[in-house]
């Protein structure tokens, strides 16, 4: 009983923010665009100033784990390995749909989220494991966002391209394009940005003066409610009606899958803790809203997409309170 209550004690108050931001969605206090809006504050300025304020007050020389980190990249590169080839078996027709189905069953909000957890366990100020979950695992989930859902777009006929003149050259023109202002723009990502600038604050032992971190710090705090409200609202039943079966085993896979392979290979590694809890949100989290806007604007439907990410969104604080819950029965958290 006692660790039923701690996953619940651990879960409950995440779910409860999200129905707070669906609820307030259905009473039109909150608009959906202006949820997008919210999230969009919070993933450029309130996340980043905490991620900055949590690696900056760090003792990095101690705190740094090298072989956590690669597990990370290991563990999300083999997930989108195991996306694809479940992709190509289930989604052998449609082309477009299998590069959605890859990228909502391996990319994680492991951000909002990942702090959120592992801040309702440990205490304010723990966030240090989740930033260097987010370092081995938030670049490979854009660059291969846009790897796959480049190759996977919907293809002009041989007649359009003919009639076109030329097509293919400008297609491949916007494609080179399109790659590189994405890795313009995984360099410039607010939160990543707001981990490396506190790491190297934190190597270099730099003053952070009264006022100013203190500034920093309210601004942080505001991150992981307001990013929840924010999930909750934009969250829209009717889409998830949409292409409900690929999407439950996107969701199953997302949810369920990859925690059964990997947690088990991560507690043999010796992992224990925060970074079993890191790992967890990372593995079994909500798919991103994200997912959404880079599937619509590569020329997807984005239809699979938004039932996956509505889906995952309602069910993952069930889930993750089971996986707490197992981990915590281990003695492993």
């Amino acid at each position: 009983m006692e660790n039923l209550i701690f996953s619940i004690n651990a879960t409950l108050p995440i779910f409860l923010l999200m129905v707070l931001g669906y609820v307030l969605y259905l009473l039109k206090i909150v608009s959906r665009s202006f949820a997008k809006q919210l999230n969009s504050f919070v993933f450029r300025i309130a996340l980043p100033f905490k991620l900055f304020a949590d690696m900056a007050g760090q003792d990095f020389t101690s705190a740094w784990d090298g072989k956590f980190v690669l597990f990370c990249f290991a563990v999300t590169l083999l997930s989108i390995g195991i996306a694809a080839l479940a992709a190509r078996m289930i989604l052998r027709k449609d082309r477009s749909e299998r590069g959605e189905f890859i990228q909502v069953a391996y990319r994680s909000s492991a951000a909002i989220l990942g702090i959120a957890f592992i801040q309702n366990i440990y205490g304010e100020g723990n966030t240090e494991m989740a930033a260097l979950m987010m370092i081995g695992s938030v670049p490979l989930y854009n660059i291969f966002a846009v790897i796959v859902l480049m190759t996977t777009a919907g293809q002009e006929t041989e007649a359009g391209r003919a009639a076109s003149g030329g097509g293919q050259d400008s297609r491949a023109a916007g494609g080179k394009s399109l790659m590189k202002k994405t890795l313009v723009g995984i360099v410039t990502n607010p939160i990543l940005l707001g981990i490396f600038i506190g790491f190297l604050w934190s190597l270099l032992r730099l003053p952070l003066p009264g006022i100013p971190k203190q500034m920093i710090s309210d601004v942080g705090k505001m991150a992981t409610p307001l990013g929840l409200i924010a999930m909750g609202a934009m969250f829209d039943p009717e889409a998830a009606k949409k292409n409900v079966g690929p999407a439950l085993l996107a969701a199953a896979m997302k949810l369920l899958l990859l925690e059964a392979i990997f947690l088990p290979l991560a507690v043999l590694f010796g992992f224990r803790g925060q970074q079993l809890v890191a790992l967890t949100v990372m593995l079994g989290s909500a798919s991103t809203v994200a997912c959404y806007v880079m599937a619509t604007g590569m020329g997807h439907k984005g239809t699979l997409t938004s039932s996956t990410v509505m889906i995952t969104t309602a069910g993952c604080s069930f889930t993750l309170a089971m996986w707490l819950y197992i981990l915590k029965s281990l003695s492993l958290i």
